[in-house]
């Protein structure tokens, strides 16, 4: 199904789905099967759940709750908060319409690592510890607007924008940290999830 593309996670170790739907503070829940629930979760509300035995998968595209998008300036309090309730979390984000690009992890209590890139806005409004192996060896994740970028000329900003991420640099950060959802053959899934959605936000119909 592509899922990792267009869309944000969070992967949640040794956590039941119906915690993590807790946390986020699901309602109007269902029970859904992966192909559904990821499916749905592309068009609206949350998905979650346990596609292999040591991570819990959380999935949505625009209603992931208030907090979870990485250039707000709550979000490393919102991860800090979540994994009070789950432990060790990761949050991945890439959209290429917008070039939205997002990591970051929470390991024991802290978060260790956070790093966001907006291509429309040629900015990185987040960047928190420092770049993992896997950032390192794809050449990412280490600039932001350095002291002096407004005396940049042509080839300063030509080597900035060769520096940034972009969506398949994010799901090769997910597989190296771990989990990526792309690695999940449907026909490897046999326990149903979670499907719903954070306070605020109704179930609209669908046709």
């Amino acid at each position: 199904m592509g899922i990792g593309y267009k869309t944000s996670w969070l992967a949640v170790r040794d956590a039941a789905p119906e915690e993590v739907a807790d946390a986020l503070g699901l309602r109007h829940r269902q029970v859904m099967d992966w192909e559904g629930g990821t499916d749905a979760a592309y068009r609206q509300g949350v998905f979650v759940a346990r596609p292999v035995s040591d991570w819990t998968f959380a999935h949505g595209r625009i209603h992931l709750p208030p907090g979870t998008d990485a250039t707000e300036p709550g979000f490393p309090d919102w991860l800090h908060s979540l994994s009070t309730q789950l432990g060790d979390i990761q949050f991945f984000a890439t959209d290429r319409i917008g070039e939205y690009h997002a990591w970051a992890k929470v390991e024991s209590g802290d978060l260790t690592r956070a790093y966001c890139y907006i291509g429309e806005r040629g900015h990185v409004p987040l960047h928190i510890g420092e770049p993992s192996d896997i950032e390192l060896e794809l050449g990412v994740g280490q600039r932001w607007l350095e002291d002096g970028w407004r005396d940049w000329q042509e080839p300063e900003w030509d080597a900035w924008f060769a520096a940034m991420p972009g969506e398949f640099d994010v799901v090769r950060i997910a597989r190296s940290w771990g989990f990526c959802p792309l690695d999940i053959p449907d026909s490897d899934v046999n326990a149903s999830g979670i499907h719903g959605f954070p306070a605020g936000i109704e179930p609209r119909q669908e046709p």
